[in-house]
Parts: C-alpha cells; structure tokens; sequence
C-alpha cells in the first residue's frame, strides 16, 4: 500500500480539477452527471486525507479509502469520457450506461488486487461476494439479464416493443428493470429477467415500416377480383398507408355468410396503428357501398328481412329533375334527360375522400346530389371554387375524354349522380345535331371557371367550334 497520503492529495486535487474542466467543455448531459460523480468521489477523498491527521489510529483504513476513492472516481471518468459522444444529448448514441458501469466495476476490481494483496484481504472479498451473492440473488439476476439486453440490443430507448404480453415503448433501460410506455399512456416496468426470458417483438426494426390488416367480409354475390379491386382502390387513398411496400388483399376464407379478404398494409407511425386500422376500414366502408358491393349479416338464425329498393321509376324521374337542372345539359330534349338518368348512378364519398384527381383520365360528370365538395388545382392544392347541392364538375371530361382538371374532395359525407360517357354515346349518335347545343354550353361554362381569360364573343366562338369538333371526335361521329 502506498505510504505516501501528499501524493494522493496532488492526484486527488489534479482529478477534480480535470473532471471540473471536461464538465465545463463537454455538451453531453450524460456525460456532465457521470463526471460529477466522479467529483464527489473526488471530494470525499479530499475528505478522507484532511482526517488522517485528525485520526491517527486509522490511518491505514483512511489511506486505503482515499486510494480506492480516487481510484474509483478517475476510472468512472475515463471510461465516461471515451465510450460517449461529447457534443451529443441523445443518451443512446453512446456505450449503454449498464455496459459503462460494468467496464468501470471490473477495472475498479482489477485495480484494487493489485494494491491490497493480503490474504485477509482477499478472504474478506471472497466471503463478502458470496454472502451478497446469495443475499441478492433476484437483484443479480435482473442486473446480468440487463447487461445482457443492453449488449445484445434486441431493442433500444424509443423503440416499440411486445415483451411478457404488454406492448408500448421503450423510455428506460436500468440495471433492474425495462419501463415501457403503452399506448395508453401506462407506464410498464418489467423486471429484466422477465424481459430475458419473454420472446420479444420489436416493431421499430429492421426498419420503421410496420405491417397491419384489416378482415372484411363481402357478399358471395360479388367476385373475388372485383371484391379485392374496390378494397384496394380504397386502401391506396388512406394518407397514413405506405404505396411501398404495395397493399395486398387476399381471399382468408369463405365464411357462413361472407367471404373475408384479409387487407394487408404497412405505415411508419406504429403509435398511430389504430388509427390507420380505422382509417383503412372506412375508406373500405365506403369504397364498398359506392360500388353497390354488400358487407352482410351475420347470419346466425332465419329471419326475414325486406331489403330497401335499391332502384325504381321515382328514384330515376328524379335524376332525370336533377340533370335537366345542369346547365351545360339543360338544352338537350326530355327523351335526352330520361336516356342519361336511365344509366346514371349515385355515389356516396365519405368526408375528405377525393372523387376526381387532376390529371388523371376520366369519362364521367358528376352532380353533387347532397352534401358539399373542394375543387382544388395544382401541387398546393389551391382552392378555387366550392360546389354544393346543385353544382357539377368533369363535364369536359364527359363531352371531350380530356384528363381532369382539378382535384374534387368530399367535404362531409356527400352524394354525387354520376354520368357516364358510354351512356351518352348511344342518344348522341342517334342525335349528332345536339353537339353544337352541348359545345355552345360547355365552351361559356369553361370560360367562365377561366379567370385569366377574357370572355369576349371572338373567344367564345373560337371554344364553341373547337369544342364541337372534339366532341364529334370523342363520340365517333368523324
């Protein structure tokens, strides 16, 4: 043992003032709370070596404490200083704090046999361990199986885990135990050699993508490929679901009253998964009802049930009112109004849901029936007009085959009549006279919705003329 306490005193007093200067440098908070450990280990070395002189008769026992203080305080700090990023906050950029302790622990160790190398010593070291070692078996336990998690990394702080059936994230790693944060806003602390012993299911590796599905059932009256195409043009218009990788739906089994797909989609937000889940269910819903597909039943016992008309005589007279009240339509005869209501169809589109997407290519007009719908344009999404209960859009589309204009969402729940082309196609070729009455119409609805161009009379029938001609083009009449 070293029998010179003023050499101790200048290592002591050159320790901390080292530790005090990298606490001052270092941006790290980590770092800044383990050097001040090592401070007050430090100080009470400082402590221990003003008592010698007091108390002689302990000299020994006091030396040996000033040593392994200092001892202990410089190692912490080294292994502190070189295993974490010094201008960093985040905690996990560096070693895991358990591995730092355990590194500090076994130099501290190693550094104390080198100096006391009485056998007393050792036998009191030996016998200690093993008393401890019984007395905190339990603690033990937890401490290596968290050594062992932190070196391993199945998961890290802020990753979201299932371990031991509980599912949240990760917001502390400790010598004893795991604490996860539900969803619920739960806090969870698992004891690190439950968490050892549990298979462990990380969501926030190999990547941040996590895949979901949604079970829905559809009516054995509808085929397969046209049950899994309406799900899938409605899963791709859910914001939250990643385009890659793609969704898939896939047939699950055929069940006593429905054949149920299996919709399978992946998001980045795993903390928002029951939102996408909801999210993806609705788009569903209505995608569904749209296109007139069913969700039954269950059908567990026979009852009967009168199923609601889905079309009649009064249904269709009033599409016919509604579409002799459009403007750009209202100049064709009766029999006309009767022809187009006869194959038209209303479509239900849920809040925020789009029904028509600039650029894309269309065939069909729509009138807003019920409800309220955004016409927009652009990349920004610039708001130009709002449509409600009377309105219509896409009548280029119907009369030309021209690409849409603008994007149209849904502002609530809202009903639309959609008119199609190949149901017009037939009165026309019957009617071609009706052409120039259609082209007059839409060529002064256009210039009006075009507000950096002038509405004089040369303008308006140079659109009229080439109006007609694409029209005549479109519905074959060339």
């Amino acid at each position: 043992m070293p029998t010179h306490p003023v050499e101790h005193l200048f290592w002591t007093l050159a320790f901390l003032a080292t530790a005090a200067v990298f606490t001052a440098v270092v941006r790290s908070r980590l770092i800044k709370r383990r050097l001040l450990f090592s401070e007050v280990l430090f100080l009470i070395a400082l402590a221990a070596h003003a008592a010698i002189r007091e108390y002689p008769a302990t000299r020994a026992t006091l030396e040996a404490a000033e040593y392994f203080l200092i001892t202990f305080g410089a190692i912490s700090a080294v292994v502190t200083l070189v295993l974490n990023p010094w201008y960093r906050e985040r905690q996990g950029d560096g070693v895991p704090a358990i591995v730092q302790d355990t590194i500090t622990a076994v130099l501290v160790g190693v550094a104390s046999l080198f100096v006391f190398q009485s056998a007393s010593y050792l036998a009191y070291v030996t016998g200690s361990a093993i008393v401890l070692g019984f007395a905190l078996q339990d603690t033990l336990g937890n401490a290596f199986a968290g050594l062992a998690i932190q070196i391993e990394r199945p998961f890290r702080v802020g990753h979201w885990i299932t371990a031991a059936e509980h599912e949240g994230r990760v917001v502390e790693i400790t010598w004893r135990a795991t604490k996860i944060e539900t969803k619920g806003g739960d806090l969870v602390v698992l004891p690190n050699s439950v968490v050892a012993q549990q298979a462990i299911h990380n969501y926030s590796v190999p990547s941040a993508a996590t895949r979901l599905f949604v079970d829905v059932g559809v009516s054995y009256e509808t085929p397969p490929n046209d049950a899994r195409g309406a799900i899938l043009d409605a899963v791709r218009r859910v914001g939250r679901v990643l385009a890659t990788p793609p969704p898939e739906v896939l047939l699950l089994t055929f069940a006593d009253s429905a054949i149920t797909y299996r919709v399978q989609f992946w998001i980045t937000d795993f903390a928002r998964d029951d939102v996408a889940k909801s999210d993806v269910g609705i788009a569903i819903y209505y995608e569904l009802r749209r296109r007139s597909i069913e969700i039954p039943w269950p059908i567990q016992i026979q009852y009967t049930r009168e199923e609601p008309k889905r079309d009649s005589p009064e249904l269709r007279d009033t599409y016919r009112r509604t579409i002799a009240a459009v403007p750009v339509l209202a100049s064709l005869p009766d029999e006309a109004h009767r022809a187009l209501a006869a194959e038209s169809n209303e479509r239900l589109f849920g809040d925020g849901e789009v029904i028509v997407r600039e650029g894309d290519a269309g065939r069909t007009m729509f009138v807003v029936r019920e409800g309220r719908v955004a016409i927009t344009i652009g990349a920004d999404a610039r708001l130009v007009a709002t449509t409600e209960e009377g309105g219509y859009f896409g009548e280029m589309s119907l009369l030309t085959g021209d690409p849409r204009s603008a994007t149209v969402t849904a502002q609530g729940d809202t009903t639309v009549l959609e008119i199609d082309a190949d149901a017009f196609r037939a009165y026309v070729h019957s009617h071609p006279a009706v052409i120039d009455q259609l082209a007059a119409a839409a060529a002064q609805r256009r210039l009006q919705l075009d507000a950096n161009r002038a509405a004089s009379a040369p303008a308006l029938a140079a659109e009229r003329t080439s109006l007609a001609q694409r029209m005549r083009k479109f519905f074959g009449l060339d």
